[in-house]
């Protein structure tokens, strides 16, 4: 049983299921679910759309509102969980500056299934052509970063029951 649960950001490059996975994981546990996607400016969703990868520039207000939700759960919930793809150290380290205790479930997988998935489905800005550049600039989580490492190989609920039980562990 888990006493107390952290802030969750579920992790990862577009197309690994961080949505999918993110709402599943609030519905089992409890909390609010909140879409990074939907903090995003409509700026930012615009230069997306034109096949632009977004800069650190474009992100660093993104990050500050996820990390501002991250620090403020409703009155009725202890935590909340979002999706935000995370991909860089120095994100995650934004983040945490809002809530230290911050846990990041990173979704990954190859390429190949990655990029099957997303030319599969139709997003609201997301090309399949910006895959390359987010798995470019994904960085390793550190050992001193909290995080739950999830293949995303599997069911979405097999995955969710994998990332309670670590939750339950630690």
């Amino acid at each position: 049983m888990i006493t107390k649960l952290p802030p969750l950001v579920v992790m990862g490059v577009s197309g690994c299921g961080k949505s999918t996975v993110g709402a599943l994981l609030g519905e089992r546990l409890g909390v609010p679910f909140f879409d990074g996607d939907d903090f995003h400016p409509a700026a930012n969703k615009a230069k997306m759309a034109s096949g632009t990868p977004l800069n650190d520039e474009d992100r660093a207000p993104w990050l500050a509102e996820i990390g501002a939700a991250l620090a403020t759960p409703s009155d009725a919930a202890r935590s909340n969980i979002i999706a935000c793809s995370a991909l860089k150290r120095s994100y995650r380290d934004l983040l945490r500056s809002f809530v230290p205790g911050l846990v990041f479930v990173h979704l990954s997988g190859a390429e190949a299934t990655i990029s099957g998935r997303i030319s599969g489905r139709a997003h609201e800005y997301m090309p399949s052509s910006l895959l390359a550049s987010q798995l470019a600039t994904l960085e390793p989580l550190g050992t001193d970063e909290a995080h739950i490492p999830v293949d995303i190989l599997g069911d979405p609920a097999t995955l969710v029951d994998g990332i309670v039980r670590e939750l339950e562990r630690s």
